[in-house]
Parts: structure tokens; sequence; C-alpha cells
């Protein structure tokens, strides 16, 4: 590894219950590898180490900068299309000092990346079902008016099942109206003419979503044809042939292989001048038909139909509680006969969930459905319908109405506006404005269950005491206080006691 900026880890090396494995790639900003542990989940992911307490002062600048932002993308965006982020780490080891004070994202581990699988197997058959997740994350990302800013083969992975993830944000920026601001550092095959003699100022290079749109169109010819649509036998041939098409001297070049719906795709991302670009939800409905995975209504713009089915059974069982009646939870309209294999069941809200959540403790009816499956939308299994069910008690004793402007905390779950609006959205998309009080439970329940999801694999993994009331602990300050108390903080120990109190009394005998 020699690259600049590259940072060297010994097999072997721990750090945060983390053993570094082999290495997976490196680059000019910092070095991935793999990691192990063995107490507690995932077993399995990548490490990325970045350089972030050595170096001159204007590179350590620099470079926390990019952790920074990096950081900051993947803590307020969790979507299908991009690379998740478990935890992030700093190294202490003064006798390294190669490694001391390196920022370690600890991040969901890919099978391979689609460079690889380019290199082994150009114009692979799964091309345009790729190229379509592809453009599925970039709409992710722009809908929540952020800019990849270097999308290019290694910056996308490939999971176990194929599917492909966007990774790598060094690069991306969060817009400030049209622009987003990035350091003066890209892909030449894969940046638009207008970037690549742009002006530098203080605060880096103005980037438009454009200039994603532009490395989709390079990126989608190289996949279905095992060409660049450029001329030249080199980077820096193919970037002057970019700048004399931008000046109306050079012409595209797209391969007579490409088909000609994706012909119109690739001109239409790769237009002289970024004004005349399509932009991506237009794009992205072109290339789902043009790869035959189009399909409606898209999860990332809509909430899912299940917890659409939800708040209609929540509404339901609202209205008939106070009358005693239960409701039927139909998942389909099969007919046949009643108590054939083609029945379905009918569930009573009261009992709804009764492995996992007491039905006689006084757990209201009418929530018992988003208890359970708020829960249930999260693979962390800490985060259970009994510990939902104690935090809400805990929180507001079930009271929909609640209202405390002294603290501005709202609703059954005592959100805060400015908090909620990134957990409301089933999608995982912040709200584009911050809610206003009051707060339905059908919103304020799932939002709980989607933070309590993020918050626990971000405790440490050492702390003392039940798991649970840790989650609860963090919801009600931070997961970094709790980390840092060692425990629950001494402010929130009775609130702990309350919450540890009703997690014993919701829980079923023999459940957790």
């Amino acid at each position: 590894m020699t690259e600049p900026y590259a940072v060297p880890v010994p097999r072997g090396y721990r750090v945060g219950g983390w053993e570094v494995r082999e290495p997976i790639a490196t680059g000019a900003f910092g070095s991935v590898y793999e990691g192990r542990r063995r107490d507690g989940q995932p077993t399995t992911a990548a490490l990325k180490f970045l350089p972030t307490g050595t170096g001159t002062p204007r590179q350590l600048a620099h470079l926390r900068e990019l952790v920074e932002r990096e950081v900051r993308l993947y803590c307020g965006l969790t979507r299908p299309r991009l690379i998740r982020l478990y935890d992030t780490l700093v190294v202490d080891d003064p006798e390294r000092p190669e490694l001391d004070g390196a920022t370690v994202l600890v991040l969901e581990k890919a099978h391979t990346s689609l460079a690889a699988l380019l290199a082994a197997q150009p114009r692979p058959a799964s091309g345009p079902a790729l190229l379509a997740e592809i453009c599925e994350g970039l709409a992710q990302l722009h809908r929540a008016h952020w800019v990849h800013g270097d999308l290019k083969p290694a910056n996308v992975l490939l999971m176990d099942d194929g599917s492909a993830r966007l990774a790598d944000f060094n690069m991306a920026a969060e817009l400030e109206g049209t622009h987003a601001y990035t350091p003066a550092f890209s892909t030449p095959d894969y940046t638009p003419p207008e970037l690549l003699w742009a002006e530098i100022g203080e605060r880096g290079r103005r980037i438009r979503p454009s200039a994603d749109v532009w490395a989709f169109g390079v990126l989608a010819h190289l996949v279905l044809t095992d060409t660049f649509p450029l001329p030249g036998g080199t980077p820096t041939a193919r970037r002057d042939a970019a700048a004399a098409y931008a000046r109306g001297t050079e012409e595209l070049r797209l391969s007579p292989e490409l088909p000609d719906d994706w012909r119109d795709i690739v001109r239409d991302c790769l237009t002289r001048t970024h004004a005349e670009r399509i932009t991506v939800e237009p794009l992205l409905r072109r290339v789902e038909t043009a790869a035959g995975t189009a399909r409606s209504p898209r999860p990332f713009l809509t909430r899912r139909p299940r917890r659409t089915t939800l708040t209609a059974v929540l509404l339901a069982a609202a209205a008939l509680a106070g009358l005693g009646y239960g409701i039927s939870d139909r998942a389909s309209d099969d007919d046949g006969p009643a108590g054939g294999p083609s029945a379905t069941a009918s569930v009573a809200p009261a009992t709804y969930g009764a492995a996992e959540l007491r039905t006689d403790k006084g757990v209201p009816a009418a929530y018992r459905v988003l208890i359970v499956e708020s829960a249930h939308d999260c693979a962390q299994q800490d985060v259970t319908p009994a510990l939902i069910a104690a935090m809400l008690k805990a929180e507001s004793d079930f009271d929909p109405d609640l209202s405390d402007p002294a603290n501005d905390e709202y609703g059954i779950a005592r959100w805060t506006p400015r908090v909620l609006r990134f957990w409301m959205n089933a999608d995982g998309t912040p709200a584009d404005t911050v809610p206003e009080p009051p707060f339905p439970p059908a919103e304020s329940i799932p939002a709980m269950g989607r933070y309590l999801c993020w918050i626990a694999p971000r405790l440490d993994a050492g702390l003392p005491g039940d798991r649970r009331v840790l989650i609860a602990a963090a919801y009600r300050t931070s997961y970094a206080k709790v980390n840092d108390a060692g425990g629950v903080p001494e402010k929130y120990r009775d609130y702990g006691a309350r919450v540890a109190r009703y997690l014993k009394e919701y829980t079923p005998p023999g459940g957790k």
C-alpha cells in the first residue's frame, strides 16, 4: 500500500473489540480491512481507517473535514442502496504514531465491488439490474440533498445476494441550495467537463447533483459495453476529449453495441452542459424500465405497504377499543372455507403479539399492533415490544396528547420536533420541514422503534446491566453519554429504574 494517506494496519490489530483481518482496499484517504469480533453483532464488518491523528496541520484539517462529512452522511441517512455504518471508533495507541488518533468507520461488509466484477466479467448479464440499483442509490442521496461526488465502479459494492450498494462518501457533500462544496479531487473519467478545470474556492469546488448524473452515464456505458463513451486510450486523453466535447469540437462515441433505450439514457446523462442534463428522478424511471425492474411505488418514495396497513389497523382498533370489539387484520383477500387453509385468522389488538408482550398489564389495546410491529421492523434483538411499551409508559403513561412545551417534548413518545424530523419517515429520509405537534401515535411509535434500532449497535458491547435499559437511557440522552458514563448516567437512573420495572411487568414468562 503506497498511495498517499493509505493506512497500513497489521493483521491481528485490535480496536474497539474488533480484530483486523485481511486487507480489502486502499485509496488516497484511507484503507479498508475485514474486521472480526466475537462479543456482539455483527460479527464481520469492514473497518475503514482514516488517519486523522497524525500529519501536518493542513493535512489534519483536510482529513477531519472528510471524516466528518462521511460520518454525517452515514448517520443522517439509512437507505437500502447505501452501505450501512455500524459504529465510529478512534484509535488510542501512542506507541503507533501512524495509527494513533485514526478514525475507524465500522461498515457493512460487502462481498466484492463492481470494479472487481467488471475486471473478471466485462459486460455482466446482471449489468442492467445493477445500474437500476445504482441509480436508485443516487436518487436516495439526491432526495436527501446530498451529492455523491465520486461515483465509479470501485465505489459501488456488491453484497452476498448480488445487489448493489453505494459506498465511499469521502467526497459526498450536502447541498446548500443548488450547489454543494467538495475537495478538489475527482476521478477524471467520471468527472463532467464543467468541473475538470473548475475554480477552487476556500470551501472547495462547487458541485451540482448533475455531476452524479454524468458519472452514471459513463458508468452505464462502461457496464453495458466495456468501453468509455469518449475516445482515448488513457484517462488523460479521455479527459481532454471531454473538454473538447464541451466546447463542441468533439462528439460522443457511443458504442454500437449499446441498446437503443440505453443509448438515449446515456446521451441524456452526458450532455455538454449541466443545464441540459436529466435529473435523477426521471432518470431512475427510465433506467428501471430499460432494465426491466420498474416497480410502483418505489419504497424510498413512499411508506412501505405494511406500514400503511398497520396504520389502518391502529385507527380501527382505536375506534373499536372502547366498545370491546376485536378487529380482523387480514393479510390477503383469499377466499376459502372458514378455518380452512386459505382462511386468515382474526387478531384482536388486545391479544396481538401475546408471546412478546403481556396482555394483562395495562398496555392499551389500541397501541399493541404498532408497538409489536415497530419492534419487528428492527433486526436488533434487544429492541423488543416489551421495551417499546415500557418506554412509552415511562415517557408519557401512554398519553397520546402529552404536551411539555418547557422541554419541547410532545406526544406518546415525548418527541422533540427537530429530532422527530429524522425518524418519522419509514423510508429513512428526513422530513423536509420540522414537524409541528400534536404527533399521533401512528407516527410517534414507529419513529421510536427506528431510533432505538439506530441506537442499539452504537452502545459499547461491554456495558454492564440490561441492554434494553441502556438503549432506553440513550433514547432519553444519547448513546455517547451512556458509553462515556459506562452505563446509565446518574441523572437518568430513576428513569432507567422505571423502564426496568415496566420491562419486567410487560415481558411474558420465558420472554425477554
